[in-house]
């Protein structure tokens, strides 16, 4: 236990020394040269240039179309105002008076057609 205690910082510097370096590590895997010639047909994603590519994009397209607009018409929906029923004060009397009897159903309905303009 006596000689141990430079040993962890030791450790620790030859690590960063290392790490420095080799470039952080992955600096030596892309030095190295390719052992095959890169071509379309053995690229992991060579169907994405044909037909099957334009037909991925536009149904790409389509759902962020799609979930942009329901977001904007959610949106729109959650902070509209309330559906407030403004009663017209005249309109209000005009139906009391008909109750209460004072006038008849042809002076209420021309009254309210007038009322309504």
């Amino acid at each position: 236990m006596v000689g141990m205690k430079g040993r962890p910082l030791r450790r620790i510097v030859e690590w960063l020394t290392v790490v420095a370096i080799t470039g952080s590590g992955p600096a030596a895997a892309w030095a190295q040269e390719r052992s095959w010639e890169w071509r379309w047909e053995v690229h992991p994603m060579w169907w994405m240039m044909g037909a099957w590519g334009i037909g991925m994009l536009l149904f790409m397209l389509i759902f962020w179309g799609l979930v942009i607009a329901g977001a904007i018409v959610g949106l729109r929906w959650f902070f509209r105002p309330g559906l407030r029923v403004e009663q017209d004060a005249a309109v209000a009397i005009l139906r009391e008076r008909y109750a209460r009897g004072d006038i008849g159903k042809e002076e209420f309905e021309a009254k309210l057609r007038d009322l309504r303009g």
